[in-house]
């Protein structure tokens, strides 16, 4: 039985989009060894994050679970009690009730500060970081060299089973690779088979902390705004901070940000050759992805945690030669149905805890020429108020701040939203985006009711069946 199942490497950078690598076609991003990859893999061009923000997405591709299913609806962070419960069923547990071998590396961001509970932690934890103990927290990875969250990408910081930090002098993403080269030569001679998950922090701010080797690539290229982009100054983020912006600020960015991605591209080359030179290439399920994306200026905004696809849109790649044939698919690939597919891949039971589903069968009927359905995925996303001033806010008006922010759902062709805001004195907006004729989203259809459109009216019952199954108070109608 052990040798039958598939391994399993899983690879996710934080706050990559879906249009930042080259063979999309569409950002000047120079991504050689993925672009290769993409060629022997199933490629989602819609994939999508349920909820555009680091904890969030992380709760969910663990469990499978919507944000407000979980708990985790924001950053877990100073001034709340936000974590990965040990409860939830994650894929780690599952795997490791099939025997696998597992491991994580890099950043996890699912524990609550240590610094809510002690001031000065012995773990030198401060500010919204965590190390996480052996034990229930870790939900079974037997393999652990990680970190909560820490964004000093050119000197990270790690703990393995200790409380003893771990201090490194290398780019982040460089170390956590050589980390998970060494894991694979340790497991690949046992009789288990294992599951690697590797969580690269870049091209996640500061974006200027990347190794010179990769800035020097962008330094003669003339990188040009796409249409969507509004340079102003300062540049908003979605839930109201301003930062630093302007034309110059902008072109440093997006170089700094490309060079990034670059850089992870050359590592994910190693992780792969690896595989190769360990003879693990055909019997290991490789996805590449992202947990969300980086607006970068469009409609002025930068960050995430808005509906636009430069944020909820995320790369997903994903290469097994015994089952997977390689291809381009429409189907719209959500978070929560990361868990669900993998293990329906592998062979295994789905959790009865888990929300998404499997997109097995979706892709098949596509690999065997079945008429495209505009239906067939309608994903729910969502964002809640998560800053401690907005969630002050809506207390001393006797509020919910979870039935606040905004909800929506995407199928292959629309994006419908209904934006509560994050204040109790904000507009309620209602849009509608046909991403055919405005891919960019610069358009969309202004709306006092879902009726007003056959679309948005269908859409809403999508969104209303979401919310029941969540438990969600949010009233889209009011």
């Amino acid at each position: 039985m052990k040798k039958s199942l598939p391994n399993v490497v899983y690879i996710f950078a934080d706050q990559w989009r879906r249009d930042a690598v080259g063979f999309m076609g569409k950002e000047p991003v120079l991504t050689p060894r993925i672009d290769q990859f993409a060629e022997q893999s199933l490629c989602f061009e819609q994939s999508i994050t349920c909820t555009p923000i680091c904890s969030p997405h992380r709760a969910s591709l663990m469990t499978g679970k919507y944000a407000l299913s979980t708990g985790v609806y924001t950053n877990c962070k100073l001034g709340l009690t936000i974590g990965l419960e040990q409860s939830e069923v994650t894929i780690s547990d599952a795997l490791k009730q099939a025997d696998y071998a597992t491991a994580y590396i890099g950043k996890w961001h699912l524990d609550c500060p240590e610094q809510n509970f002690e001031l000065l932690p012995r773990s030198g934890a401060r500010d919204w970081d965590a190390y996480t103990p052996p034990g229930a927290k870790r939900h079974q990875f037997d393999y652990w060299y990680s970190y909560g969250t820490y964004d000093e990408h050119l000197t990270p910081h790690y703990w393995q089973d200790s409380e003893e930090m771990i201090q490194i002098d290398e780019w982040s993403v460089k170390h956590e690779t050589d980390m998970a080269l060494q894991y694979l030569d340790s497991v690949q001679e046992s009789n288990e088979p294992f599951a690697l998950f590797i969580s690269w922090n870049p091209p996640h701010s500061p974006f200027d902390l990347v190794p010179d080797s990769y800035k020097k690539l962008y330094e003669s290229q003339s990188i040009e705004p796409l249409p969507n982009v509004v340079i102003r100054d300062p540049f908003l983020v979605h839930t109201g901070e301003e930062v630093a912006g302007g034309a110059s600020v902008w072109k440093q960015m997006i170089a700094d940000y490309y060079a990034a991605i670059t850089g992870i591209d050359e590592q994910f080359g190693r992780v792969l050759d690896k595989l190769e030179q360990l003879h693990l290439t055909d019997n290991t399920i490789v996805v590449l992805t992202a947990d969300h994306g980086e607006l970068m200026g469009a409609h002025g905004l930068v960050a995430k945690h808005s509906w636009h696809e430069e944020s909820i849109g995320v790369p997903f790649m994903i290469r097994y030669p015994q089952q997977i044939m390689p291809a381009r698919t429409r189907c719209v690939l959500n978070t929560v149905d990361i868990m669900p597919t993998l293990l329906d891949l592998i062979g295994l039971d789905i959790p009865s805890s888990v929300q998404g589903q499997s997109m097995i069968s979706h892709i098949l009927d596509e690999q065997q020429g079945r008429p495209d359905d505009e239906w067939a995925e309608v994903a729910y996303i969502s964002a809640f108020p998560g800053q401690m001033a907005a969630i002050e806010r809506f207390q001393q008006h006797g509020l919910n701040h979870l039935h606040y922010g905004w909800r929506g759902v995407r199928s292959r062709s629309f994006t419908y939203v209904v934006d509560k805001g994050y204040t109790p004195d904000s507009p309620v907006q209602r849009l509608l985006y046909d991403l055919r004729s405005d891919p960019l989203q610069c358009s969309p259809l202004h709306l006092d009711h879902a009726k007003q459109h056959p679309v948005s009216e269908k859409l809403e019952q999508y969104l209303i069946a979401y919310l029941k199954m969540t438990n969600d108070e949010f009233d889209p109608q009011a």
